[in-house]
């Protein structure tokens, strides 16, 4: 795939993610408002992290790394009615596994409760844990609808159809700002909070549904729909033989990665009932930038890395890396930066009023100072691990997590006591960035030639030209809000401030001639041409 091709793809999607950032964000303000930043919203996020755990493990995880390869082997082999067959195995065994899942962690939550019930004091009797037991046999289905959501997504991916399976993820942030809505707005039948959790809950698990019967009938137009008539015609032990080559150390490296997040959360649970959702809100907002572009990205590069591997083609897979980072830095330290200097303005802009409180606002300012710090770092991480995982490279990914979780553990022991929430932020930062560092030494050990000087080069001219715009927008004072103000005064003033931060930032970059500026106006300017032509 070309570099502007990569881009081109990529932007479409960036639109889409932008839209359910954007619709994401709104979901969080409401949350703010309804749940508060106490024991409710710690019970609900404790919930959701289940399903959310196994979403990003199997279906936007390794499963999806592992179905590409396995996709782009069986047609090279096969063509298209060998892929549907190896499908049709693959989903069978998916469903069954996620049946499973869902139906043991239902019934250990439910043993829980009865167990914990009778407890009056200590940590299993405060009412986040006892929201959490009651919650999670409710929500643990919406992992089923979104693996295998995500599955036909990796699908459709490889088959270069990239917006349409997007436009699903709108779904879950559509159904929750109707319910938070209605609750917020006081309507008769909303006045029992535990009872609002509950019908969030079913909204989740409706958006799930809806969204894996869209994304089924996307498989049947594009003729990837698995071809169960034909499954035995094939040797399903050698189709999942295969798989399990490729998923397993993906696998274990994913859930390394979901486990330091588990993790976090639990040691979070200790610290307060301020903790969770301190941490939940700001992973929230981080999750703009880094879902706009860098995922996306990363969406559209394994499988172009895929061809690539599967040609030997070397160069290709550096030349789209290189391409690939110097874009996402273009794009993520402005929004870095802005967040480092401007946090405070933007929680309390996100998340201030109704349930959410001063004290509940400040239990965040830390966890935002560190995640926001760290977005370069994240988002650099998900266009690097796909050259591991494109060349089937899954344990070499697996050991790095598995080092990285380790050294997140003892960070998180020796901070969180000095900092708290923020502590675990910051653990979470420095074990990241050791483990995008050795993915790059292990990329250059294996004789990839990476031209550092371009990488380097461009990350430092994005820091100097967005912490100079920073600088001119600080000094305007339109980033400065206080707490007696109107939310609509601050939304005109920041949203006045970030367009001039957008407009400054642009011209900086074209005045200082950075090459990402040309490469995306190029992308731009050639699907406008396609358009009049």
């Amino acid at each position: 795939m070309e570099k502007s091709s990569l881009l081109r793809h990529s932007i479409h999607i960036s639109v889409i993610t932008l839209l359910g950032r954007f619709l994401g964000l709104a979901r969080v303000r409401l949350e703010a408002l309804v749940l508060g930043g106490g024991d409710l919203a710690s019970g609900w996020f404790l919930a959701f992290t289940l399903p959310n755990l196994f979403r990003r493990l199997l279906g936007e995880g390794a499963l999806g790394q592992a179905l590409i390869p396995l996709i782009a082997e069986a047609e090279r082999d096969g063509g298209t009615l060998q892929v549907k067959k190896e499908l049709a195995v693959v989903f069978a065994w998916l469903g069954i596994v996620l049946a499973g899942i869902v139906v043991f962690i239902a019934g250990a939550a439910l043993v829980a409760q009865h167990l914990t019930a009778d407890i009056s004091d200590g940590f299993w009797a405060t009412e986040r844990i006892r929201i959490f037991l009651r919650l999670a046999p409710l929500l643990i289905p919406y992992a089923f609808f979104m693996c295998l959501v995500g599955a036909i997504g990796a699908v459709l991916n490889y088959s270069k159809v990239f917006v349409l399976p997007a436009l699903g993820s709108l779904l879950l942030n559509l159904f929750m700002i109707g319910g938070l809505g209605t609750v917020y707005a006081g309507l008769p039948g909303t006045e029992n909070p535990f009872e609002n959790l509950k019908l969030f809950g079913v909204l989740v698990l409706v958006s799930g549904a809806t969204q894996l019967v869209m994304m089924a009938a996307l498989l049947k137009h594009y003729d990837r729909f698995p071809a169960w008539s034909a499954r035995g015609k094939i040797d399903r032990r050698s189709v999942m033989a295969r798989l399990y080559k490729m998923l397993l150390p993906g696998l274990g490296s994913g859930a390394v990665v979901q486990l330091s997040f588990l993790i976090d959360r639990t040691m979070a649970t200790w610290i307060g009932a301020q903790a969770v959702p301190a941490l939940t809100y700001v992973d929230r907002l981080i999750d703009v930038p880094i879902g706009i572009f860098a995922i996306s990205l990363s969406s559209v590069l394994m499988a172009s890395m895929s061809r690539s591997a599967a040609e030997g083609n070397v160069e290709a897979i550096v030349s789209e890396l290189v391409y690939s980072l110097r874009q996402v830095f273009f794009i993520s330290i402005p929004m870095a930066v802005t967040i480092v200097v401007f946090h405070e303005t933007m929680i309390r802009l996100l998340c201030y009023g109704g349930n959410f409180t001063a004290s509940d606002l400040g239990a965040t300012r830390a966890v935002a100072y560190f995640y926001g710090a760290a977005i370069p770092v994240f988002c650099a991480m998900k266009v690097v691990i796909p050259v591991f995982l494109a060349r089937k490279k899954m344990a070499t990914s697996f050991y790095v997590s598995l080092g990285a979780l380790g050294l997140n553990l003892v960070l998180n022991l020796l901070l969180i006591k000095p900092l708290q929430q923020g502590g675990i932020a910051l653990a979470t930062i420095c074990s990241s960035f050791v483990a995008l560092a050795t993915f790059f030494i292990l990329l250059v050990r294996e004789g990839f030639v990476l031209p550092f000087g371009r990488i380097f080069g461009s990350f430092f001219r994005c820091v100097a030209a967005a912490s100079v715009v920073s600088v001119a927008i600080a000094a305007t004072g339109w980033m400065t809000c206080r707490l007696d103000w109107s939310w609509g005064r601050q939304f005109v003033r920041f949203l006045a401030a970030g367009i001039l931060f957008v407009a400054l930032y642009a011209a900086l970059a074209a005045l200082a001639r950075f090459p990402e500026v040309k490469e995306v106006a190029d992308v731009l300017l050639r699907k406008k041409h396609k358009k009049t032509a």
